[in-house]
């Protein structure tokens, strides 16, 4: 639910066996990661909480020193990453606005910086206004190119995405390869984005730089799973967590392994209950309210909705959790126009494949299925290759009485079963 990030896995249809059944394919082992899941002290926080506190100390000494607010904003950021507390990111916002207002937005390095604050709040429009005057300002325009190259994607302009890629164009440089990878997982070019990652992961273990490397793994670890590599995503994630202990998102990733390929969910809750004692973002209560629809256990499922609810709920988080509050408020019969309005402020914000996705399935929930596959087939259809999307479509065109067409998606849906849950798994096959 990264983002859960959001990836093609193929797998045989075999190895989705019933919901009530546990996998015989175990790859994962407990002696693996147990260490990694009691922590005593978390480094990474102790040093980003240090270098906050320095760079308060010095900035409370000489007030003017704007660019402290700076260094202030990048420990802000780095226990955002860490902790997922939202009031830190909202402070790294505000200490960069005050370094370009000090610098009347002239600052091509603040400008970034901020924009790339924007980028983490989903607040796309706003981050590529910021890199626009970066762009014409001139200064370190290879990094404002590469950054031009992230935003556009999230708005899915992809011919501005493939021009600032030529303009940046470079093989040896770790920062190009990963965004020349992502732009290839965007358009279905699983193998080539494995490849670029696989260049990258080079480079950074080459700089031994733990950061990137470790960034690397887990996005490995990811496109692995896509490919239906699920032991080299495992072991990506194991790598990812030899790096630093505490790395959140790697262990989500073994929790989905263990839930959704060796459906072993009462394992999968163990891991998910430490990661949410080190790390606040709502979308971990989301993956224990599914794992926990799949056990069986309603109440403890909608405990963990509430938990969800109750966390976004602060206005802090803004558009973050849009995707998220349209699936959930779709299925919900007294929030399901809710759900259809927040998915139309999407695709106005954010005119992506995905947002049409979210705007046909809003569509579709309430009632309206004619007008939800033409959404569906105007935007959706061969537009992304999502399976969330392609679930998604193949049930508005069942609906539709287009049952050859959906029957082909079927085709396609079962071999995701792994990426999309087990609960889909009857869903897929029902269609």
């Amino acid at each position: 639910m990264k983002y859960i990030q959001l990836f093609l896995l193929f797998v045989t249809f075999s190895m989705a066996t019933s919901c009530n059944t546990k996998s015989n394919k175990n790859i994962t082992n407990t002696k693996d990661y147990n260490s990694f899941l009691t922590v005593d002290e978390n480094m990474a926080l102790k040093t980003a909480t240090e270098e906050y506190n320095f760079w308060s100390k010095k900035l409370t000494n000489t007030p003017n020193q704007y660019p402290y607010n700076a260094k202030l904003a990048s420990a802000n950021a780095s226990i955002f990453k860490i902790t997922g507390n939202i009031d830190e990111l909202k402070k790294a916002e505000q200490n960069l606005i005050i370094t370009n207002q000090k610098t009347n937005y002239n600052n091509a390095a603040y400008l970034r910086a901020l924009a790339r604050n924007y980028i983490s709040q989903h607040r796309f429009k706003e981050a590529l206004s910021l890199l626009k005057k970066a762009e014409k300002n001139g200064q370190g325009l290879t990094q404002t190119h590469l950054m031009l190259v992230d935003v556009y994607l999230e708005l899915g302009h992809l011919d501005q995405v493939t021009a600032y890629l030529s303009k940046v164009k470079n093989f040896k440089d770790f920062n190009y390869l990963i965004r020349l990878s992502k732009y290839n997982d965007h358009i279905g070019d699983l193998d080539k984005a494995i490849t670029y990652l696989e260049a990258s992961l080079k480079i950074a273990t080459a700089s031994n730089n733990t950061y990137l490397m470790q960034w690397n793994y887990t996005n490995l670890a990811d496109y692995y799973g896509h490919a239906g590599n699920i032991k080299d995503s495992y072991n990506a994630y194991l790598k990812a967590l030899e790096l630093d202990k505490n790395n959140s998102y790697a262990k989500k990733g073994i929790a989905w392994i263990v839930y959704s390929y060796e459906r072993n969910p009462t394992e999968a809750m163990r891991i998910l209950e430490t990661i949410t004692q080190e790390n606040t973002s709502p979308d971990y209560h989301l993956l224990q309210a599914e794992i926990a629809d799949y056990m069986g256990k309603i109440v403890e499922k909608e405990n963990y909705i509430n938990k969800y609810l109750s966390k976004v709920d602060d206005k802090k988080y803004g558009v973050m959790y849009h995707k998220y509050n349209v699936l959930l408020f779709a299925d919900d019969d007294s929030k399901k126009q809710k759900a259809l309005e927040i998915a139309q402020q999407e695709v106005s914000e954010r005119p992506t494949a995905q947002s049409y996705d979210l705007l046909a399935w809003s569509l579709f929930k309430n009632g309206q299925k004619e007008k939800a596959l033409e959404v569906a087939k105007k935007y959706v259809i061969n537009k992304t290759f999502e399976p969330e999307a392609l679930l998604h479509t193949a049930q508005i065109l069942k609906a539709n009485g287009k049952f050859k067409e959906a029957n082909m998606l079927k085709k396609e849906l079962l071999t995701a079963v792994y990426e999309l849950g087990p609960l889909t798994e009857k869903m897929i096959i029902n269609i």
